[in-house]
């Protein structure tokens, strides 16, 4: 059989109606893109205090344009022309075949290691300026746990529970900003502070702020993963991408221009930092909220990124590169298996030493990424005749899409070239050598009969 007719069984499969379960709609999808992407502005200290007002600024408003929008055009086409369960690896699988479809499988899931182990950690962190008892020693791993725990059980409810749950997260996590915005202006309106625009930056603090900002405006191809428990995916996705791409560009620059109005320092500003702006214009209650926030936001982007990196084992087991008992569902549509499986992975990563290495993260999801536009481009050849509801520009232009996302992966190779891992194994040498288990374990689980029967023929 060929590819193509396997590709139409398989993308049949996945399209098939289930019209008995209750769906994502805009909003809670809107909201969980916006956890698997950000999280809120937690996490753009560094970028603030490495850079300085100014430089900060310009990065969090340059970076959409070349690493953002290109991704959401590209996934607001491919998800609403193929709205498959699997999201991005169905698509790299279509356009390229079973091995890049594999190491797209894989490169994304390993990255998630690395990815994932952050946010229990970022819990628990927040959880212990509450009191530092709590999470100490044994304790830490404990709340880590049941992070993961809470999480997996969570995304056994199904996709539109989670999607539900993260507007709600999503209104506590973002309601001290929003005080703090509003008190941050009125304090720099009022009493006129000299705003600290200069800062002196060295070349490996700008460095670092971009791989950081990178870091905090990836992740969207993540949401495409639940296309087939999404309501009308082929108009949700598009607006859903640009919706919330917006709303995190917004929510990262407004508060870092009330800071700088309301005349504080960005000096020696870092992880953390947020609660001793805010209490300094809101008082100790404030800050508080804003503790409570960054709690809110290490569950909030846990749990949605478990809806979204499960849906990938099961895509996976369905077309045999996996067994198939991960591919079992629940009666709510949930992977069961897959979410079990991917929640003790995560679990056994909680300790791993280099849990905080954006490089890893960057190198092998930047090599993912780029394998999606490659395949945005590959469909647009091999099949204009595939209906797009929404169609990101000409064939040129599709190309030109992933020009700057692509120069900006170069660029974290480059900037992260003296980062290592131990001593004598660099982040950019172990990130290539978990990327190259991907080809050795495709040709060690898939069987030599599935090799023939999953590889094109001269027909095609």
């Amino acid at each position: 059989m060929g590819q193509r007719s396997i590709i139409v069984t398989f993308t049949f499969m996945r399209l098939a109606p289930q019209s008995a379960r209750r769906k994502l709609r805009i909003i809670p999808l809107v909201a969980a893109t916006y956890f698997m992407v950000s999280g809120g502005p937690y996490a753009i200290e560094d970028i603030l205090g490495g850079a300085g007002y100014t430089t900060a600024i310009v990065i969090l408003l340059v970076l959409p344009f070349l690493w953002s929008l290109p991704t959401t055009l590209m996934i607001g086409e491919l998800a609403s022309a193929i709205p498959a369960e699997g999201g991005f690896y169905v698509w790299v699988r279509r356009a390229l075949g079973p091995f890049w479809g594999y190491q797209e499988g894989w490169l994304s899931l390993s990255a998630s290691v690395f990815d994932m182990a952050i946010y229990p950690a970022f819990f628990v962190t927040y959880l212990g300026k509450f009191n530092p008892a709590l999470t100490s020693g044994w304790h830490g791993l404990v709340w880590s746990l049941a992070v993961v725990f809470v999480c997996c059980a969570w995304n056994l409810r199904g996709a539109p529970s989670v999607g539900d749950g993260s507007v709600g997260l999503f209104l506590l996590l973002l309601a001290p900003f929003a005080i703090f915005v509003v008190l941050a202006f009125r304090h720099g309106f009022t009493l006129h502070p000299a705003i600290q625009w200069k800062h002196v930056s060295s070349e490996s603090s700008i460095s670092v702020a971009v791989l950081v900002a990178m870091w905090n405006y990836m992740g969207w191809d993540n949401a495409s993963t639940v296309a087939k428990e999404v309501e009308n995916p082929q108009r949700t996705y598009p607006g859903a991408m640009i919706g919330s791409a917006l709303l995190v560009a917004f929510t990262y620059i407004l508060p870092l221009m009330a800071m700088a109005f309301a005349g504080l320092s960005a000096d020696n500003f870092s992880t953390g930092s947020w609660v001793d702006a805010a209490a300094s214009v809101g008082g100790s209650w404030l800050g508080w909220a804003v503790v409570a926030g960054g709690a809110i936001s290490g569950f909030g982007m846990f749990n949605a990124l478990v809806m979204s990196y499960s849906r990938l084992p099961m895509a996976m087991a369905e077309d045999g590169m996996l067994p198939r008992v991960v591919a079992r569902i629940n009666s709510r549509g949930v992977p069961w298996v897959s979410v079990l499986l991917c929640g003790l992975a995560w679990a056994l990563a909680l300790q791993l030493p280099f849990e905080r290495l954006i490089s890893i993260d960057l190198i092998l999801y930047g090599a993912s990424l780029i394998l999606e536009f490659v395949a945005l481009v590959v469909l647009r050849i091999r099949e204009p005749n595939l209906e797009r509801p929404f169609k990101a520009g000409n064939l040129a232009f599709a190309f030109a899409l992933g020009l700057g996302p692509t120069a900006l992966i170069l660029y974290a190779l480059y900037a992260s070239r003296d980062e290592h891992v131990v001593t004598g194994v660099s982040a950019i040498l172990f990130a290539f050598l978990v990327a190259l288990i991907g080809p050795v374990l495709y040709w060690i689980t898939i069987g030599r009969h599935n090799r023939r029967r999953l590889a094109p023929t001269a027909a095609d």
